[in-house]
């Protein structure tokens, strides 16, 4: 009777060992394949394989802290694909990650991309390889950096082993928080097919998630070939979908929301991710009027009003809304469209995968072999936009009974004419959609080299990412036509300039209808138009290694291994023509990303046991690497790596490491395209500056500019975001320590197996690449020497405002700047034990930072976010297992400690309106597995307790709905699972 012992070893995470890239294992090695092993086999699985070094070991211990999850722990945990797995808190520690909640925000990679970074470094430190190689970065538009997850091939993969540590001087550029490796199922054998249904319950019936899969080998004296194919397709769910994102409120303490006087709530701000002073809909600009004002105003005369048909006073028809010393929050900001939004973008992707060997009996018993990887992701947002919409002074579309008013001058659609009237329309859902289509080819020899007991691996891969991205945009130079209009009749409308532009359609009369969004569909179809853009990213590398024994010392052999690299990459984005030309009203603009950059490195690493079997050194291990580097983009480079494995006696062992490593700047921030985006109006750092204890230099600098005392922008603020290859960009540098203690004691027989670690970690990275931010640019700027500020240096010459409409403009590009520090320290703990019939294992894995600090500036101090909301000081994660004959059961949990943001922000908790604190979030999980002959199916909930996440105060944090944007919270809520897998 099978107690499924090789489960329950080979899904735990480790607590000590290093791994080897595939191609360098010794033969016979184990591996965690399928449910038949010994318990012999499980256990080398659980202590040998991980990644972190190149050197074949037959030795347990390696100085890194490694995890490692296998295909069975995560089909367990109800995770449908490969990402949901790297993405959970027991892997990323709790540090957010960029997944499908981030789809209507600027993220590396575009829209529907999912990352991981480990140590909350970002995806552009954290390496990714596939069987021990680098997988390309992968997306849309031109700040693809970061592989992405997306693309991995699921049902292939027998495990992924995640290395905590700086690993530059083994793997080379982008490894300075750590290393995951997905090492695919080997020499696997027959045709297995998958099935896997995840159902969120509290949804509507959405945002549920479908794979299917099928996965076929076969193999011969001399060859091997295996692969798949699968499907995954996750369905969109909406804000309209869960109760924490129906009604973004401003989430005030001490009863200070707005309160809505049409309802007598608080107000709802769907629109946006701040709350108050959300963007308006249904109301019109005019110059100030006198009229009606609706419930909550004051005042008399107004600037902004709302149809109203009870109103016959006045301005007949309407009622005002704004203007004066009116709340802005009067004005209407919601609407049930708004609610279409997506919460969690929907996404299909199909991959095939397929690796296969061929022994050649010659060159050293030499194996040549190849993988091949197809990927295509169609993912889509749904968003909802506002148009705002100028009527020209004297335009026939204006009513009469508001042509006498002139609002201001011309914003740009009105060909010179100031603007008689403006309508806010609340325009309804906009989409944006792309499909990325991934390819990855690898070729490639290993056999024994000429030098007894020494073995030689060559390869050559070659990965292309090609998208095409697009979004509906209203097209600024045919909203100017559309409003160029001469009436034939009454009622009746063509645009002026017809005969020059054909197919041109007028722009819908101002009336209650066009305020309140019922737009023509002709006109609609005229000016909202798809813009598509492509991005094409590729990367070819060719590598050499080979590796052995050097010599031997009385403790043993000294292994090592050398090698060489070339890395090329290329990317070429080329956004739609009317982004490129600023032809879209009210968006960002691109302008086209193009660069290369490639780069030779030479690398070795050694392994000598110093001591062995000797009083109080049972083993004593000198682990070192080097590696050389030269970047044509900028120069070259060296980093280094050292570690040391101690352990005086049986059970205890010491591990220890120190080393550099180093970033290469990503393409996008050497090449990127200059892109224009848009702040707040209230980022304008001289509103109100003649308010008391404001800086004085911002005083004179404001003054200067010939601008009031109570100046307050009525204008966004533009930022232009380009590369810094031009400013002579550098590439990062920085310096990794570990230190750890294992304890492993012999317990008395029949008490089980105890294994604990804890491990202490450094990372500090210097010379950054990074943006300075508009706001950082804005704030030197106007609080510098009034003299400095007169001549347009330092920060001053990134700023610029226009004297028409005293809009601000600020160029943010990329340079080196950051300095980020991250320490803390890792936990672990694993017992098992034979209990009953079968056996059972408990779990335990924490996460503490010390330390999650910043700064951008050299003169600046460090500012520590260890604690803030999304920056969580202890997280953990918890199961117990149970298996015995055909039966396998387990409950997890995962922990979020509680945050808050008070001391951080200044802000006094005891008074404060704002609510910047969440509790502990509690995630629990459970399933039920059960193998029959040939057939498994596993059942089980996430989220069973349906926690919600917790919720904050608008105005600080980026939210969705109430709650925090976050990935460690779950914003499906309770969510069954089934997963059937099926072999022949």
């Amino acid at each position: 009777m099978s107690t499924r012992k090789d489960y329950l070893l080979g899904t735990t995470m480790v607590a000590g060992a290093a791994a080897l890239s595939l191609t360098l294992l010794a033969p016979g090695a184990a591996f965690a394949q399928d449910a038949t092993k010994t318990d012999q086999e499980a256990t080398s699985v659980d202590e040998i394989v991980v990644v972190g070094s190149r050197i074949r070991r037959d030795n347990y211990n390696a100085p890194s802290p490694t995890q490692v999850v296998t295909r069975e722990e995560a089909t367990l945990q109800g995770f449908a694909s490969t990402t949901e797995a790297l993405q959970s808190t027991a892997v990323t520690g709790g540090t957010s990650q960029i997944n499908n909640s981030y789809g209507g925000y600027v993220t590396n990679g575009g829209p529907g991309a999912n990352t991981i970074g480990l140590r909350g470094m970002g995806p552009s430190r954290t390496l990714v390889l596939l069987n021990g190689r680098r997988v390309s970065p992968a997306g849309s538009r031109g700040s693809v950096g970061a592989a992405d997850l997306n693309v991995l091939p699921t049902s292939m993969i027998d495990r992924v082993e995640v290395l905590r540590d700086g690993a530059s001087s083994v793997y080379g550029s982008d490894a300075v928080a750590g290393v995951v490796n997905i090492q695919t199922r080997k020499n696997f054998e027959g045709l297995t097919f998958e099935a896997q249904s995840n159902l969120p319950l509290e949804a509507n019936g959405n945002g549920g998630s479908t794979r299917l899969s099928l996965t076929a080998g076969a193999r011969g004296d001399r060859w091997r070939a295996s692969g798949s194919l699968e499907r995954y397709e996750r369905d969109e769910l909406t804000l309209r979908d869960r109760e924490f994102t129906r009604c973004q409120t401003d989430g005030f303490r001490n009863n200070k929301d707005y309160i809505d006087p049409l309802t007598g709530q608080s107000k709802c701000y769907p629109l946006t991710t701040t709350g108050s002073n959300g963007v308006t809909i249904n109301t019109i600009g005019t110059n100030s009027i006198a009229g009606v004002g609706a419930a909550g105003t004051v005042g008399s005369s107004f600037n902004r009003w709302r149809p109203n048909s009870g109103v016959t006073s006045g301005l007949i028809g309407f009622e005002g809304v704004g203007g004066g010393a009116n709340n802005v929050n009067v004005r209407d900001t919601f609407e049930d469209r708004m609610l279409n939004e997506s919460l969690i973008s929907p996404v299909d992707i199909t991959t095939i995968y397929g690796e296969a060997g061929y022994q050649l009996n010659a060159l050293g018993n030499a194996e040549v072999y190849g993988e091949v990887l197809f990927n295509q992701r169609k993912s889509s947002q749904t968003g909802y936009r506002q148009l705002a919409l100028d009527y020209a002074k004297g335009s026939p579309l204006i009513p009469t009974n508001l042509q006498g008013s002139t609002a201001f001058a011309d914003q740009g659609l009105n060909k010179g004419q100031a603007v008689g009237v403006r309508a806010f329309i609340g325009f309804g859902n906009d989409h944006a959609e792309q499909e990325v289509d991934f390819s990855r080819y690898v070729a490639g020899v290993k056999g024994d080299f000429f030098i007894p007991e020494w073995r030689y691996d060559a390869a050559l891969s070659y990965s292309r990412s090609r998208s095409e991205y697009t979004s509906e945009q209203f097209l600024t130079n045919r909203l100017i036509e559309s409003l160029d209009v001469v009436q034939v009749s009454p009622g009746k409308f063509v645009c002026a300039q017809l005969a020059t532009n054909p197919g041109c359609v007028a722009a819908p009369a101002l009336t209650t209808q066009t305020i309140g969004g019922q737009l023509p569909k002709e006109w609609v179809d005229y000016v909202f138009r798809p813009v598509t853009g492509t991005t094409e990213f590729t990367e070819m590398v060719a590598s050499f290694g080979i590796d052995g024994p050097l010599f031997d010392l009385p403790a043993g052999k000294v292994m090592g291994f050398f090698g060489a690299e070339y890395r090329k990459s290329e990317i070429d984005d080329t956004p739609g023509l009317d982004s490129q030309t600023g032809n879209t009203y009210n968006f960002s603009t691109s302008a086209i990303t193009r660069g290369s950059d490639s780069v030779w490195e030479a690398f070795g690493e050694i392994e000598a046991p110093l001591l062995a079997d000797k009083p109080f050194a049972k083993e004593l291990t000198l682990n070192a690497s080097f590696r050389y580097t030269d970047y044509e983009s900028y120069g070259d480079d060296t980093t280094y790596k050292v570690g040391l494995v101690y352990q005086p006696i049986d059970g205890v062992t010491f591990r220890g490491t120190y080393g550099t490593s180093y970033r290469a700047p990503a393409l996008f921030e050497q090449f990127v395209g200059a892109t224009t985006g848009f702040l707040s109006n209230t980022n304008d750092r001289c509103n109100n500056y003649g308010a008391p204890g404001v800086n004085p230099n911002r005083v004179a600098n404001c003054t200067a500019e010939g601008l009031a005392g109570d100046f307050q922008s009525t204008t966004s603020v533009k930022v232009i975001t380009a590369g810094g290859a031009d400013a002579g960009l550098a590439a990062e540098t920085s310096t990794n320590m570990t230190i750890g203690l294992v304890l492993q004691p012999t317990l008395p027989a029949g008490w089980g197996d105890l294994a604990f670690a804890v491990d202490y970690y450094e990372i500090e990275v210097e010379n950054g690449v990074s943006r300075t931010g508009a706001g950082q640019i804005l704030t030197r700027c106007y609080d510098s020497n009034p003299g400095d500020f007169a001549a347009d240096v330092g920060f001053c010459r990134l700023v610029e405002r226009d004297a028409a409409n005293n809009q601000l403009t600020v160029h943010d590009s990329y340079v080196n700047l950051a300095t980020d520090n991250v320490k803390g320290l890792d936990y672990t703990l694993r017992y098992r034990k034979d209990v009953g019939p079968g056996t059972a294992l408990f779990n335990l894995g924490v996460t503490q930072y010390t330390e999650i600090s910043s700064k951008l500036f050299a003169e600046d101090p460090l500012e520590d976010v260890k604690g803030l909301v999304n920056n969580p000081e202890f997280t953990g994660t918890a199961d117990v297992s149970y298996a015995w004959d055909k039966w396998r059961v387990r409950y997890g949990v995962e922990w979020i400690q509680g945050m808050d943001s008070y001391a951080y922000y200044g802000e006094d908790p005891a008074t404060s309106q704002y609510d910047l604190e969440v509790g502990d979030y509690f995630q629990h999980n459970t399933s039920v597995q059960y193998t029959g002959e040939g057939w498994t199916v596993t059942a089980g909930v996430r989220n069973l307790l349906n926690e919600d996440p917790p919720v904050v105060s608008a105005g600080v944090h980026n939210r969705v709905g109430n709650a925090p944007l976050y990935s460690g919270y779950d914003y499906l809520g309770r969510t069954a699972f089934v997963n059937l897998t099926k072999s022949f």
